[in-house]
């Protein structure tokens, strides 16, 4: 019996599935920890820290302080499965991020978990947010990251562009350094750019990031990290069915940028990032690509025509962007203006 054809034969619209077989970088699991224990003022005195494996010759990363010796300051974040505190290290003073997964999770998604972790601890740049270790209590999972006091680039605005272009230049450099390690992101859009007091720019949840979102807000990051995702992606009828993560993370650097500049998801004035997914599955796949304002310089124009390339055989790498004039621009001397909007 001949199967009923599909209405739109030219896309695809998979719903988002939680991926746990492909890794950024295979790794061996770290060895085990003893078991997590309470002490008797009911404090975590012996949760196992999960650090990362490394090779032969090479230095092993700094251990992180134990999980009893972080005081937790305040949530600075939260989802259907965990929440994120802002902790400080009791004897030295220094704050951390500290994500805390909600329950147990089952053995593959902790061992996807570990293996992301120990990838993130040997990851040293800095527009990359360093992971510090990983901790297990009583099954439950808790990551210790860098903390970027000045919060993320969700909400804001960037308008001018020698700003812009110092922002653009430190990811760049972050997604080179990720993709030189065969590291693919996945899922770059301004809430995993942080910022701090600085004015230093860091890329965060590469890696484990993927499986965090399913863990942290399944609801919310699905549709959210559809509204960032390559035409390619989507639709895996192009490009032959080949998926080219280091041209799709170009892609979402490009129109994560853009919507710093403009203030707003820059895909259509009435379509949002939080609206339905298959309207914005249509509008990334078959509308023309975004693009700067007419009133933008030419070299911004240029720079971001060429992350959103529809065909991903013509966007630049991390690499070559960096050689791109709009980024090239001189650095500014005053402090970044962030407007909220």
């Amino acid at each position: 019996m001949p199967g009923r054809s599909r209405r739109r034969p030219d896309l695809t619209l998979p719903l988002p599935q939680r991926d746990l077989t492909s890794l950024a970088v295979p790794l061996p699991l770290p060895p085990s920890s003893a078991p997590s224990s309470m002490s008797s003022s009911g404090s975590l005195s012996g949760a196992a820290s999960l650090g990362a494996p490394t090779s032969a010759g090479s230095a092993p990363p700094n251990p992180p302080p134990p999980l009893c010796e972080l005081e937790r300051v305040r949530c600075i974040g939260s989802g259907a499965g965990g929440t994120v505190w802002m902790v400080r290290h009791r004897t030295t003073g220094c704050a951390y991020a500290l994500k805390v997964l909600y329950g147990k999770h089952d053995d593959a998604v902790r061992r996807q978990i570990v293996r992301e972790v120990a990838i993130l601890r040997t990851a040293e740049h800095p527009a990359v947010v360093r992971c510090i270790g990983m901790y297990e209590l009583d099954g439950e999972l808790q990551i210790l990251l860098e903390y970027m006091d000045g919060g993320s680039l969700e909400g804001h605005r960037i308008a001018d562009e020698r700003f812009l272009a110092h922002l653009a230049r430190q990811v760049l450099s972050g997604i080179a350094y990720l993709h030189r390690r065969h590291i693919v992101h996945r899922d770059i859009k301004p809430s995993k750019l942080l910022i701090d007091s600085g004015r230093r720019v860091k890329i965060a949840d590469f890696g484990v990031g993927r499986i965090l979102n399913q863990i942290m807000d399944p609801c919310n990051s699905s549709v959210g990290s559809i509204a960032y995702m390559s035409p390619e992606r989507i639709n895996t009828d192009l490009n032959d069915g080949a998926y080219d993560g280091y041209a799709g993370d170009i892609w979402s650097f490009g129109l994560t940028i853009l919507e710093v500049y403009l203030g707003r998801f820059p895909l259509g004035e009435n379509l949002t990032k939080q609206g339905d997914w298959a309207a914005l599955m249509s509008a990334i796949c078959h509308s023309d690509s975004p693009q700067a304002p007419r009133d933008a310089s030419p070299e911004f124009k240029n720079f971001i025509s060429l992350c959103l390339q529809k065909n991903p055989a013509n966007r630049p790498t991390a690499l070559r962007l960096l050689q791109h004039p709009f980024v090239a621009l001189p650095q500014p001397q005053l402090h970044m203006r962030v407007t909220d909007e």
